[in-house]
């Protein structure tokens, strides 16, 4: 009798220990948890108004050679010359021109745009950034914001959503937009997989956090998204003298 009490306390014992210690955390080896692959690329960060090392450059004052008309050419098979100018190395709108567009296509991206609105304007400043030729980021003399409705106002993500604040400074001052992108994508039947997202920077301040579209910004209707792949960026002419300089790109 008593070597069968001993017995089954032992076997109380061993199980008890037992599942103390499948209880216990495991303890991992820090290196299960280390990869060494891919290394990220190096990429040397710009400075002033030097690019990082590994953007393109769709802008330097020098030339439009990366940049085309919208409208096509008499037989319709390819777009015309970009129509805006350069003076002393800023892009200017040549009003009534039509808008321009990059020759190539972009999808996820970190953009940089400095732009320009003149001192006096009729159309005051009006402007826009789309990209993916679809999505404008708005560009507006951002003085007089209380005769504008919030969704249009400089900064906006025109007719979807208004900044979180307002980060423009003066008409005649340079004005700077970094961009982060990530673009939409869609299933074989053209439904939607994952929607559009931006974050935006006026000036180095968030203006748009991680904001999630809803489709595309027209002026008239509501958003709504149709199926594309890589496409340009465009930069709209509404009538006004609007200056650029210092545009780069990276693809992501």
């Amino acid at each position: 009798m008593k070597k069968t009490v001993v017995i089954l306390t032992l076997c109380i014992c061993v199980t008890f220990i037992y599942a103390q210690q499948n209880t216990q955390p495991r303890q991992w080896d820090p290196r299960s948890t280390e990869w060494y692959q891919p290394v990220p690329p190096k990429v040397q960060p710009g400075v002033g108004v030097q690019p990082p090392s590994d953007a393109i450059i769709l802008f330097d004052g020098k030339d439009l050679t990366k940049w085309e008309s919208t409208r096509r050419g008499e037989r319709g098979n390819r777009f015309e010359p970009a129509p805006w100018k350069i003076v002393n190395g800023e892009m200017y709108i040549v009003p009534g021109t039509g808008d321009i567009q990059t020759k190539e296509y972009f999808g996820d991206c970190q953009l940089h745009v400095e732009f320009k609105l003149p001192l006096s304007s009729e159309e005051r400043g009006n402007s826009g950034v789309y990209l993916q030729s679809t999505y404008e980021v708005q560009i507006y003399e951002g003085e007089k914001n209380d005769e504008l409705y919030v969704n249009g106002m400089i900064g906006s993500l025109y007719k979807q959503k208004g900044p979180l604040s307002n980060a423009y400074t003066k008409n005649g001052e340079w004005q700077v937009y970094d961009i982060i992108w990530k673009a939409p994508v869609f299933n074989g039947d053209g439904s939607v997989a994952s929607p559009a997202i931006a974050t935006i920077l006026l000036n180095g301040i968030v203006i748009h956090n991680n904001y999630t579209l809803t489709g595309h910004t027209p002026y008239r209707g509501l958003p709504e998204y149709t199926p594309h792949g890589r496409m340009p960026l465009l930069l709209q002419d509404h009538g006004a003298e609007v200056t650029f300089r210092n545009i780069w790109i990276r693809n992501l």
